[in-house]
């Protein structure tokens, strides 16, 4: 079993100190008192602590961005963090139990997977402060952080079919979760948009509307079931693919690479030509879903005594997700994609 612990370096707010005067300035008692005050360290804001999934903190997605919060949350509120890595979900309870015993002051669990282990040390320690990506409020002092990916991944589906060659696309997932399936509903009904609008039949590969179920790698490890999967989709005529699968999504943008330009990739979570640069060629663009601020504002609304019982809701109108096109598009089809944001913001364009 594979525990890693991380301790990010501790960034000290600066405390400040308000020294009544008593008698003359020059005395030696305030002398000495203000000796003291400057040798005095300053005061910790606290312990933020997050237990990944299993894909680990270097996942280049889902896992990494979270950790990428917390590191924003040492820098900007001066809290000390430490991360324990789940290597399966045997590792969930032990690793918030670790955490919870060495006093941590809000606990971040990344996943939708953890929250029944994160409902049950929640319920136990009702003095911990607790937030969950993924996963809807589960007791009192836990704040869920949600997003609604099916808004930017419309925006992906429409991109992929008006800018495939084969007329025909695909996406996956890893394991069939609403956090994931999320992504690919989105996509697909992106696509059956683009067929309305244009009277096209742009096929997808991997997901059906109707029944809302469709191809799953039934893990988020595995990079030789992401490379199988995508070559499958790709042997079907697919020649952009969605995957929403962690590290399996690795290998298909590995397939991607060695298609010599047959397959290109839509990224998820975050701009993987950024986050997975050595294959940044194959991305056409990323789904984002910024669980790096989410996380911030849960660690800050922790510590404040906040944020428990509460979700937050990532959404295009607030910023929470997003897409980062990374290939060349035209005019027209960016302004079509700009028309359908703000139909989407505004409720008249269905995403799910």
């Amino acid at each position: 079993m594979r525990k890693q612990t991380i301790k990010g370096l501790a960034v000290g707010l600066v405390a400040v100190f308000a020294l009544a005067a008593c008698g003359s300035s020059s005395s030696s008692s305030d002398t000495t008192a203000a000796a003291v005050v400057d040798t005095m360290p300053a005061e910790p804001a606290g312990l933020a602590c997050e237990v990944t999934d299993t894909g680990g903190v270097d996942d280049k997605g889902f896992n990494q961005i979270a950790h990428e919060g917390l590191l924003q949350a040492e820098a900007s509120l001066g809290v000390t963090t430490e991360v324990l890595e789940s290597a399966s979900d045997a590792d969930y309870a032990p690793n918030l139990q670790s955490f919870i015993d060495k006093g941590c002051n809000v606990i971040v669990t990344v996943g939708f997977l953890l929250a029944d282990a994160t409902k049950a040390a929640a319920e136990a320690n009702p003095t911990v402060q607790f937030a969950i990506v993924d996963s809807n409020t589960s007791a009192a002092n836990v704040q869920g952080l949600t997003f609604a990916t099916d808004q930017p991944s419309f925006l992906a589906g429409y991109m992929a079919a008006a800018t495939t060659k084969t007329g025909i696309v695909g996406t996956f997932g890893g394991i069939n979760i609403p956090p994931v399936s999320i992504f690919m509903q989105g996509f697909a009904k992106g696509v059956e948009y683009y067929n309305a609008q244009k009277g096209t039949k742009v096929k997808v590969l991997g997901w059906d509307i109707a029944k809302q179920d469709g191809t799953f790698a039934g893990n988020f490890n595995s990079l030789d079931d992401g490379r199988n999967i995508a070559k499958s989709q790709s042997d079907e005529g697919a020649d952009i693919i969605f995957p929403v699968a962690g590290p399996v999504g690795l290998g298909a943008s590995a397939f991607a690479m060695e298609s010599m330009g047959k397959v290109k990739i839509i990224g998820v979570d975050v701009d993987m030509s950024v986050s997975n640069a050595t294959q940044a060629e194959v991305y056409v663009g990323s789904v984002l879903k910024k669980i790096d601020a989410a996380v911030l504002s849960a660690v800050g609304s922790a510590l404040n005594g906040e944020g428990g019982g509460t979700d937050y809701l990532g959404t295009l109108e607030n910023g929470g997700v997003g897409v980062a096109i990374t290939s060349t598009i035209t005019p027209e089809l960016q302004a079509e994609l700009d028309a359908i944001t703000a139909g989407i913001i505004d409720g008249s364009i269905v995403t799910k």
